[in-house]
């Protein structure tokens, strides 16, 4: 082979070459973290995914993170300062935060690090085939509803009222809601929809709903969590939600996929895109593994007494 057919051939074979080889030679794969929350835990349980890939911070790879710290009104610039950024991949955790990187890119891969309900608020056309820009993982928040109200009945056996406490502004909530009034009928539970808006007065929303017979109340994992746990324990108001860290902040229960679901399992599609393949291609993962949380402090300060079945058959006890 002629010297100069050679090093054409050898131009067209680097080309398709998968990029995580291109990018050592030139510099540090570049990931945007997108969050709706703070960065902790996910920035730890999703380092120990990538470290699994051989992925080194500052070395072969740089994350530029941004978070909206509870305040989904940020979400859609701080998405845009990752598209400036020009990074090479969006990993955005939460409907609100995926659906703002959706927003603000059709070019650029996005990782779910999870979504509730992915095909249903329009984030994907199905978990097989997801199309598009967007794969990664789907919370199954929506169908952990019903478990939630499960959970109500079995805590607090003369439950007769539970509130479904939602953010309008979210694409998820319709699934959210939809699923609750779905399966309360197998628990008889009465459902009341409470929507909270960003100018609500929360504390005359709480005073209103206990003075109204709310016995518990259903948490839309994306809504501000401190505000909600002093207020339902100011109130007396039992609370679960899909998401780990509202137990952690002081939440009777969560029941949710695990961390290892919801963050860790992101680093193998950011793995894989980077060797080349498509977003539309890589399947949806759905969790595999639950997590019941009780948070017995909080059942204490609300005279609450869990049953034992319900503490030995928790994945964590937090005292």
């Amino acid at each position: 082979m002629r010297r100069r057919d050679f090093i054409v051939v050898l131009a067209g074979s680097a080309a398709a070459w998968p990029f995580v080889v291109r990018a050592q030679q030139t510099r540090p794969a570049k990931l945007g973290v997108l969050l709706v929350e703070k960065r902790e835990p996910f920035s730890r349980v999703f380092w120990e995914g990538l470290r699994e890939f051989g992925y080194i911070d500052g070395q072969n790879m740089q994350i530029e993170y941004r978070s909206a710290e509870g305040k989904l009104d940020r979400l859609p610039a701080l998405a845009a300062e990752l598209v400036d950024l020009k990074v090479d991949i969006i990993v955005a955790s939460e409907t609100p935060a995926v659906q703002a990187a959706k927003r603000a890119t059709t070019e650029i891969p996005i990782v779910m690090a999870p979504s509730g309900d992915p095909v249903g608020t329009g984030l994907i056309s199905s978990l097989s085939r997801p199309g598009g820009n967007v794969t990664g993982l789907s919370a199954a928040t929506a169908e952990l509803a019903g478990k939630s109200l499960e959970l109500i009945r079995e805590i607090l056996p003369g439950a007769r009222r539970v509130a479904a406490l939602a953010d309008p502004a979210n694409a998820f909530t319709k699934s959210f809601l939809t699923q609750i009034h779905a399966s309360a009928k197998a628990t008889g539970l009465e459902i009341q929809d409470v929507m909270l808006g960003a100018t609500q007065d929360l504390e005359t929303i709480f005073a209103e709903m206990a003075s109204g017979g709310v016995d518990a109340l259903i948490v839309q994992p994306t809504l501000p969590r401190p505000p909600i746990v002093a207020l339902a324990r100011k109130h007396r108001l039992a609370t679960v939600s899909g998401n780990r860290a509202f137990a952690d902040a002081g939440g009777l229960m969560s029941y949710a996929g695990s961390l290892a679901d919801r963050y860790r399992n992101a680093a193998p599609y950011v793995d894989k895109i980077l060797k080349g393949a498509k977003p539309a291609d890589l399947p949806v993962q759905q969790p595999t593994k639950f997590e019941l949380v009780i948070n017995l402090k909080t059942a204490k300060a609300l005279g609450i007494a869990v049953p034992h079945a319900m503490l030995t058959r928790a994945d964590e006890v937090l005292e």
